[in-house]
């Protein structure tokens, strides 16, 4: 018969319990002791909870914590090791708000509010990682600066980096002795948690194409932002500025060809910030062809104007005869010049100089020179610029100089050339010299063409041809002011 021992509890010396059952809940030791097992005394391929599920098992070489759909905690105070990083951080919430050392694996807020603050970085070792991130929008007035530990690089280059911007934020990651630390995220406060806002706006004459809206303004007015917008969305706009075009040379005598006129100077941008203001708008007309009493000399055209942008007004076309020297006038493209008697490509005859004053991409090119054939009357004005070429110098044979073509531009949705200088008159009989491409007016043996409104395009240059002894010139094209922005997604 095999031998039993029963009992409910085995307790020390003491009258502590060592072993205790109730129901079938087996209780080793007592709140406050220490349970110890020796050596291999107790050993399993697996430890279960009372549902049965696995809380830890093995198999092999491989240990593994909880089962399928657990979740496993690490108690309140309690730190792990051996595990390794995930490629995150964990963010410490108290500021720092001054010099301090960063440990790999943790996130500052970092308040600049009463000056500026270093943070050294830890001796990198492959895999290390720091992030830090303005605390409250702070930058910009106090900077952030980040060193490395001793000879060590930031983004492969040596010495410090500074944060200047204003809601900024850096993760950096150590890589190798090559890269050193490498940013591998950066942002502004502006990148998220906003709500997307759109510019509004009013003034012009307003179409929409897809998702953006256009204002085209033909004559003076107002671009009236009721709401600048926002990263988003949308707080900016495209615009295209382009200026009068100038009036054509006239024809003094019946011996004579008038430059044509240069275009209106071309602007343009696919980004400029906007708030919520009025803009004025200003549209240059066209300037006068040349006429008597002001030499037969064409004027230039006017400016237009948005916000901080100007496009300059055209040059006007010369005239040039026996008894009066004319050369181009500068703009925003320059006039050609006028034709006079003495002597095959009279000295001293030159086109306006373009881009004038100068801009960045350039608005507009230089004029062309006239031409006399030095044995007969035969004068020829040169051809007035345009945004994309210079006006064409008058050829040896029976024509004036084509004015120089305009630039196109899609910014109403469909492609439009603007700003084509004037073509050059000519004072023996003939057809007509081409203005540009982009509204140039074409230059005659008669009087000369008018440049297209609202395109800049400069006025052709008139001819002394034929019984009559003066023709004024053509007058130059007005300017126009576009403006584009996104209005929804």
């Amino acid at each position: 018969m095999t031998s039993k021992i029963k009992v409910d509890n085995i307790a020390d010396q003491d009258d502590n319990n060592i072993i205790n059952e109730s129901g079938d809940v087996i209780t080793v030791g007592a709140a406050g002791d220490t349970v110890a097992v020796a050596g291999n005394i107790v050993k399993s391929n697996a430890y279960q909870a009372s549902d049965g599920g696995n809380l830890v098992s093995q198999s092999g070489t491989t240990i593994t914590l909880g089962a399928s759909g657990d979740t496993i905690n690490l108690a309140s105070g309690a730190s792990q090791s051996g595990f390794g990083r995930t490629g995150t951080v964990d963010w410490q919430t108290t500021p720092k708000t001054s010099t301090f050392t960063a440990t790999s694996g943790e996130g500052y807020f970092i308040n600049t509010t009463s000056g500026e603050i270093t943070m050294n970085l830890p001796a990198g070792s492959a895999g290390a990682i720091v992030s830090a991130q303005d605390y409250n929008n702070t930058f910009d007035s106090n900077k952030f600066i980040i060193t490395p530990n001793g000879s060590e690089k930031i983004n492969s280059g040596a010495g410090l980096i500074e944060l200047t911007t204003e809601g900024e934020g850096l993760t950096l990651v150590y890589v190798d002795s090559t890269v050193g630390w490498r940013s591998i995220h950066q942002s502004v406060f502006t990148d998220v948690g906003s709500t997307a806002q759109y510019v509004t706006a009013t003034g012009g004459t307003i179409t929409t194409s897809g998702d953006f809206k256009i204002h085209s303004f033909t004559g003076p007015g107002n671009f009236c932002v009721s709401n600048g917008g926002n990263a988003c969305g949308s707080n900016t706009v495209e615009y295209l500025v382009i200026a009068g075009g100038g009036g054509g040379g006239g024809s003094s005598n019946n011996a004579s060809g008038g430059g044509g006129g240069g275009a209106g100077g071309f602007r343009n941008s696919p980004s400029i910030s906007v708030t919520a203001q009025n803009y004025p708008i200003t549209i240059g007309a066209g300037g006068g062809g040349g006429a008597s009493p002001a030499s037969f000399v064409g004027s230039d055209g006017s400016n237009s104007i948005f916000t901080s942008i100007t496009s300059t007004g055209g040059g006007g076309g010369g005239n040039a005869n026996n008894n009066n020297l004319s050369n181009g006038r500068p703009g925003g493209s320059g006039g050609g010049s006028g034709a006079t008697f003495g002597g095959q490509n009279f000295p001293g005859l030159t086109g306006g100089t373009g881009n004038t004053p100068p801009v960045s991409p350039p608005q507009g090119s230089n004029g062309g020179t006239g031409y006399n054939s030095g044995d007969s009357p035969q004068m020829r004005g040169g051809g007035g610029g345009g945004k994309s070429e210079v006006g064409q110098p008058a050829p040896t044979t029976n024509a004036g100089g084509a004015g120089g073509d305009g630039e196109a531009n899609s910014i109403t949705g469909s492609s439009v050339t603007y700003a084509g200088g004037g073509g050059g008159g000519i004072f023996v009989s003939g057809g007509p010299t081409p203005g540009g491409d982009g509204g140039g007016g074409d230059g005659t043996a008669s009087f000369g063409v008018a440049g297209t409104t609202n395109k800049g395009g400069g006025g052709g240059g008139s001819g002394g041809g034929g019984p009559a002894a003066a023709r004024a010139g053509a007058n130059g094209g007005s300017g126009v002011v576009i403006i584009k922005y996104k209005f929804q997604n």
